[in-house]
């Protein structure tokens, strides 16, 4: 699935194209992908001028000066296409422009797109129980402390709720514990002040070092313009299972199942 970085990656290879143009022309290419796509998306979306994108955790925004704002989400398999060369039978959204024509292509269909007001997002169900943006101002040492005082679930549990933190997936959790030496299994309410003073830039880094890099390629990921992102190369932990841990000080790499997911971790630095 597409984690944060990917989102990040993509919203920002659209914004390259799309910030400032104006819609021509909007094509479903069926009704629904894991929801129906909304009733008003061609009528709001055609003639509109785009004013901006951004990101909301996994969520990508496209904004436009009628007051509307399309959010999508990638699902599992999702990504857009910048002027694909031909189609392709996944392509189940168009949005053309007078000089680029931009394709949703999901094989899977676990995506969705939604529409909103845009002076409404931030009550907007899906986010309006989320908690900080990790590379925002509001994740600190300090709130984190405090969101996870006296919790007995393990802190790669609470951190890949979203409720605490919006947009961290499994990848960047694994990496960012390593960073941080904390042990996936550590009891929340257990965990330090040194260890979340060293947790909080250890997740900034591990999202920014991938965005740079274009995101982590698992399976169909790529970026708009096709660009495969390269940050799975620097993996410390993930998808490593019985390797040598980077650090001098470290053991072999383990995996463990918490929560229907897989955890990688160093059990010899990780504490």
């Amino acid at each position: 699935m597409p984690e944060l970085p990917e989102v990040e990656t993509t919203v920002r290879g659209l914004a390259r194209f799309l910030d400032g143009a104006r819609i021509e022309r909007v094509v479903l290419n069926r009704p629904d992908l894991r929801r129906p796509f909304p009733p008003a998306l061609v009528q709001r979306m055609t003639g509109a001028v785009v004013t901006g994108l951004s990101r909301r955790a996994k969520y990508g925004l496209i904004h436009v000066d009628r007051g509307a704002t399309m959010i999508f989400h990638l699902g599992m398999s999702g990504r857009w296409r910048i002027d694909p060369e031909r189609p392709d039978a996944h392509d189940h959204l168009l949005i053309e422009t007078a000089h680029n024509r931009f394709a949703l292509c999901d094989p899977r269909r676990f995506g969705s797109v939604d529409l909103e007001e845009t002076e409404l997002l931030d009550a907007w169900p899906r986010f309006a129980a989320l908690g900080p943006e990790p590379l925002g101002p509001d994740l600190t040492p300090a709130y984190l402390k405090a969101a996870l005082s006296g919790r007995v679930q393990s802190i790669k549990a609470c951190l890949l709720d979203q409720r605490i933190v919006a947009g961290l997936g499994n990848i960047y959790v694994c990496e960012a514990l390593w960073r941080a030496r904390i042990h996936p299994k550590k009891k929340s309410g257990k965990v330090t002040k040194p260890q979340l003073a060293r947790l909080v830039p250890a997740i900034r880094d591990v999202l920014s070092e991938s965005i740079r890099d274009g995101g982590s390629t698992l399976r169909d990921y790529a970026a708009p313009d096709g660009a495969l992102g390269y940050f799975a190369s620097s993996f410390d932990v993930y998808g490593r299972e019985g390797e040598t841990c980077r650090r001098e000080d470290g053991g072999t790499v383990r995996r463990i199942v918490q929560g229907g997911r897989s955890t990688w971790y160093c059990a010899r630095c990780q504490r």
